[in-house]
């Protein structure tokens, strides 16, 4: 191992439990021990246990799985009233302290105004009949009770009610009774979620949110009322060793209603602030808890709880670091850290340890490789959020991901293995064949490496003269970088395989060249043409990624999905001044692309000022700019000095689908990397 790394596998504490390494495994939605959003209610979760005690075997330190609601989401069951699921749970922890980790759990008093309503159940919630018939199986009165009468944060147009008091302290006891079981079941701890990333308890904490009267409203301690009380009742029911952590944001990040801070901007904190937090995080060590498990934001700012590939790395180490000088408790920074990083403020004793989340779902022994000298062969993570936490929203939607992949948060758009074991699994074939994949993109690439695994012959064809495909151009932008290391991955991985063949500057025109008993067809989509005139004075998107067309000072983007969004935000960080214009009436609307990465584009490009021209369209593109017609059907011009069209891509297969051929991907049918991943294992699996 290099030296750089060592003080992130010194041993410390959490109260009088030890850790043997600075590594936290982070909570993740969709990962809780107890299920997740399960129609059938709570349960002892097999597939997560599967997933942590693999990542206990991995040399990981401490493990905190996803939130555990007090509360079934369905059918209004309390935690600790299945004692059953505490019962698995104990067994299950044997299992974990043989490998010499630890674990605690996360207890959730709720989300409230940040409960993420999907298109299904935001009409369902909106009529009074409807409400009432379905309470049985879902409250979502009680799901969106928020400290305060306010509009929810995924839907603007449902009002959240305020809880009542006697809900607030049925929550208090339920915090406490369950954390007894967790403690008798050999849990080492249990961390209270949260007064973090703008829910329940955060908005009672935060002013902006909570405009009660009562004890639980008004003044500092207050508002800090409900988050003290749960420690207090917690340690009273197990006893003042055992260690409770708290699930903290520092900085809100919050500049209005839906309106985060993105970084850099001089914008006034409507949250918390530094001032209060440095209060704030001595008042909730004072009241009993035994770590902070920090980073920043809100749902409102949700880039900063979830950074994106946009967010720099480390990005809420400074503010962790600041805080953890006003108390003596042990402090966890997460936020895309990286472990030269976080062990060099491990050892200048800035941090107390490195909170990691994402990393684990993508590559399970990344811990391990670290300790390995293996750097190279960590499977990065490239925040993509496409598996992991997919809820996607745009103007005038809830939460438009299908409520099917609503429940199955915490998979992972790069490892299809993960959370989906009984799914995607490498079993031998029962006969060896000789494959051939044309398309040495990602789909191409992992489509090969899944068949190889099984004891398949492939010949992977690529007509260019490298391994990537369009991911290249998509891996171009300053902010990829990890996607560039994906790149670099696959084209190492590869090389793993001796039945591996790759055929580079080798085009199949015709599937009667291929020696071959299956054929894997992964050429990926060409772009779309629009019919207006001067479009070929247009530079493809994939042509300015790659280079291979300069653009001037003044750029006009047609078409604001992903992509366009993405090169616009890469020129404003070149210095050039890009413009969007857009058809439909907000940016990125298409569902599965999480809302942390979308809004921060949209908040980004409105503190920066870049024109974003919605419900617009292109009647011409001209040599000095584009002619264009709103909704209302007023006709101008945007001046522009180049012109980038990302108007969308569609399948480019080079056959049709036959019994021995199969497609993957962009060929079949236009998606991201989730969408080729997964499908490369559909059918590589089937071979």
């Amino acid at each position: 191992m290099d030296a750089k790394y060592e003080a992130l596998f010194t041993p410390w504490k959490i109260g009088n439990v030890e850790i043997k390494n600075r590594i936290v495994m982070c909570p993740m939605g969709g990962t809780s021990l107890f299920g997740w959003f399960e129609l059938g209610g709570c349960h002892f979760d097999k597939e997560a246990a599967k997933l942590f005690l693999e990542r206990a075997q991995n040399n990981v330190g401490l493990i905190i799985p996803g939130i555990a609601p007090l509360r079934d989401t369905f059918w209004g069951k309390w935690l600790w009233q299945n004692p059953k699921m505490f019962d698995e749970l104990k067994v299950f922890m044997d299992e974990i302290h043989k490998t010499g980790a630890k674990l605690f759990v996360q207890l959730t008093a709720g989300m409230g105004r940040s409960w993420a309503i999907t298109e299904l159940v935001g009409p369902l919630h909106k009529n009074k009949l409807t409400r009432a018939i379905m309470k049985p199986i879902l409250d979502t009165s009680h799901e969106l009770a928020s400290p305060s009468a306010q509009p929810a944060r995924w839907a603007p147009d449902i009002e959240c009610p305020e809880m009542t008091v006697e809900q607030i302290h049925e929550i208090i006891e339920a915090f406490a009774k369950t954390a007894k079981l967790c403690k008798d079941a050999g849990v080492d701890g249990v961390e209270v979620h949260a007064v973090h990333e703008g829910y329940l308890l955060d908005q009672f904490a935060i002013e902006f949110f909570n405009k009660r009267t009562d004890d639980y409203g008004g003044s500092f301690e207050n508002r800090y009322r409900f988050a003290a009380e749960v420690v207090h009742a917690i340690k009273e029911a197990c006893g003042s060793d055992f260690p409770v952590s708290l699930r903290y944001s520092v900085e809100s990040k919050l500049k209005g209603f839906a309106q985060g801070i993105v970084p850099g901007e001089n914008a006034k904190e409507m949250g918390r602030n530094m001032e209060e937090s440095e209060r704030a995080a001595k008042y909730l060590q004072d009241a009993g808890y035994d770590m902070l498990n920090a980073d920043n934001g809100t749902y409102d700012s949700w880039y900063w709880a979830h950074p994106p590939m946009y967010m720099p790395q480390n990005c809420n180490l400074d503010d962790v670091a600041h805080i953890k000088q006003f108390v003596d408790i042990p402090v966890v920074c997460a936020g895309r850290m990286e472990p030269e990083a976080g062990a060099q403020a491990i050892a200048e004793g800035r941090i107390d340890g490195m909170g990691v989340a994402r990393q684990f779902l993508v590559d399970p022994q990344w811990i391990t490789k670290i300790l390995e000298d293996r750097l190279e062969d960590i499977k990065p993570c490239i925040c993509c959020h496409s598996g992991c936490f997919n809820f996607s929203s745009s103007k005038g939607h809830y939460n438009t991901q299908d409520l099917t992949d609503t429940m199955g948060l915490a998979r992972c758009a790069l490892n299809a293995e993960t959370m989906q074991s009984k799914k995607h699994y490498i079993k031998p074939a029962r006969k060896a064949k000789n494959v051939a994949i044309i398309g040495g993109g990602i789909g191409g690439m992992e489509s090969a490496i899944v068949c190889a695994k099984r004891g398949h012959k492939v010949t992977l064809y690529e007509k260019s003269n490298q391994l990537g495909g369009v991911f290249i151009a998509a891996a171009a932008p300053s902010f990829k970088e990890k996607d560039r290391d994906l790149i670099t991955w696959y084209r190492r991985e590869i090389t793993k395989y001796p039945n591996i063949t790759v055929k580079l500057n080798c085009e199949v025109k015709s599937l009667l060249t291929c020696e071959a008993d299956e054929v894997i067809i992964a050429t990926g989509s060409k772009a779309n043409r629009i019919p207006v005139p001067g479009v070929e004075k247009g530079i493809q998107a994939v042509d300015f990624l790659l280079g291979k067309a300069e653009v001037g000072q003044n750029v006009t983007i047609i078409g604001g999905g992903l992509t366009g969004c993405e090169i616009a935000y890469e020129l404003f960080l070149q210095g050039k001044n890009p413009t969007i214009v857009e058809m439909q009436d907000d940016l990125i609307t298409t569902p599965g692309i999480c809302l942390a990465n979308t809004s921060f584009l949209r908040d980004f490009f409105n503190a920066n000022k870049v024109p974003v021209h919605l419900e617009t369209g292109v009647t011409k593109i001209e040599d000095d700019g584009v002619c264009v017609k709103d909704k209302n059907g007023m006709e101008y011009k945007i001046a522009a000095d180049s012109v980038i069209l990302s108007v969308g891509y569609k399948p480019a297969p080079i056959a049709e689908k036959a019994k021995h051929v199969h497609f993957v991907g962009d060929c079949d049918k236009v998606g991201n990397l989730r969408t080729v991943i997964w499908q490369a294992w559909d059918v590589a699996m089937k071979i």
